[in-house]
């Protein structure tokens, strides 16, 4: 008979039953940590007031503290930014939406729309300008693709730039633009006659004005705004040379929802987490709710769904960082794990009862967050058609 020795095991960790912790590496997890760290020191707790107040207390300082700390645009290669790997990136965005998904949307549009787009479609002078202080949190960005009447399908975009000698005009309205407000500088997509063309528009440029959307019952501590450009002139050097069409638009977007895929998994930690805190507390008839067989299924199916989703999320990071990761396979992560962590925020909020409407709890506020995530950069039913695409060969949204 063959005899083998098993190794003394380590204690169950509730948060991680089946160890995915053990397939990071130092390096990773010290990212991790020291997001972890600035959450817990400077937002989480005040990001419940924030929520209450709809705004952000000293935006620009917290943006300063996210750029000392290397996250603005981290994944992206000089001019500032840190250079760090897929995953790395998308355990901070996991950390940041465990704090709060307005906190994730600040760092994400910053770092995966605003700079990846000057840093993958941008001349040399537009990156030098503009990515050394993006990165350090000096210069806040925005991304303004999405309008008033154009959602799902930006082809149909109304905005337009005319040339005018060297120069260009841009006319147009952009809504639901996080940062807008306070931004520093504006990545505008617009129809030309030469097709879609991108554009860095400084937002003191005359005729450019970022009124902020009030009365959302969601991303209450993010910056919401409308983009008006009204007859702004800007100079042939604010243009994209090239990404004419779609195709710049949407790298942008594959970029960002990447992090979603991480970032919902963190507002279903935190959920998940308070929801097994509060059932191991709380009384009822003569025992703790986690003693109930209908609390631990409870319990148990989502952090089934957790723990699928963060794998789900560290295989794509580990696509992302191979070079072989597809828009598809990133649809199909934000799908799943955005619909998914709503769905364990509202189980939460049934497990903390009335308590679970409460701001004194993190769970309502994530579950309200998780219903702008589950529409932007994507709806359900786009990535669902574009999954269907990847399965089918057949495109059931043209």
């Amino acid at each position: 008979m063959s005899t083998h020795h098993t190794k003394s095991l380590p204690p169950i960790d509730p948060m991680d039953l089946v160890g995915i912790d053990e397939q990071f590496s130092a390096e990773e997890k010290a990212v991790r940590d020291s997001v972890r760290r600035l959450c817990h020191d400077r937002i989480d707790p005040y990001v419940a007031d924030w929520f209450e107040q709809g705004r952000i207390n000293d935006i620009r300082g917290l943006a300063k503290e996210l750029g000392t700390l290397g996250v603005l645009g981290m994944h992206l290669e000089g001019y500032g930014c840190a250079g760090m790997s897929a995953t790395e990136y998308g355990l901070a965005c996991l950390e940041l939406e465990a704090t709060d998904s307005g906190i994730r949307s600040l760092v994400s549009v910053q770092g995966s729309l605003a700079m990846f787009a000057i840093w993958r479609w941008g001349t040399e002078e537009q990156k030098n300008e503009w990515l050394p202080s993006m990165a350090a949190g000096e210069a806040i960005g925005c991304f303004g693709l999405t309008e008033p009447d154009i959602g799902s399908d930006p082809g149909a975009m109304r905005t337009r730039a005319r040339r005018d000698g060297d120069d260009w005009i841009v006319d147009g309205r952009k809504m639901w633009i996080t940062n807008g407000t306070v931004a520093d500088v504006a990545v505008v997509w617009a129809q030309t006659d030469e097709g879609i063309r991108g554009f860095v528009v400084p937002t003191g440029t005359p005729g450019f004005s970022a009124p902020e959307i009030k009365h959302k019952l969601s991303l209450r501590a993010s910056v919401t705004s409308e983009l008006v450009l009204d007859d702004v002139r800007l100079p042939a050097s604010a243009a994209f040379p090239e990404a004419g069409g779609l195709k710049g638009p949407l790298s942008c977007l594959t970029e960002a929802r990447y992090g979603i895929v991480w970032g919902a998994m963190g507002a279903a930690r935190s959920s998940l987490s308070a929801a097994l805190s509060y059932a191991s507390e709380r009384r009822q008839f003569g025992k703790s709710i986690a003693g109930f067989q209908l609390t631990q299924q409870k319990l148990a199916d989502m952090n089934l769904e957790y723990i699928k989703g963060v794998l789900l999320a560290l295989h794509l990071g580990r696509r992302k960082d191979a070079g072989t990761l597809r828009p598809d396979q990133v649809s199909l992560g934000k799908l799943n794990n955005v619909r998914e962590a709503l769905a364990i925020c509202r189980t939460s909020r049934t497990i903390l009862g009335a308590n679970g409407i409460s701001l004194e709890y993190p769970v309502i506020r994530h579950m309200n967050n998780l219903e702008s995530v589950l529409t932007y950069e994507g709806t359900v039913e786009m990535h669902t058609l574009v999954v269907g695409q990847a399965m089918t060969g057949q495109a059931a949204y043209r």
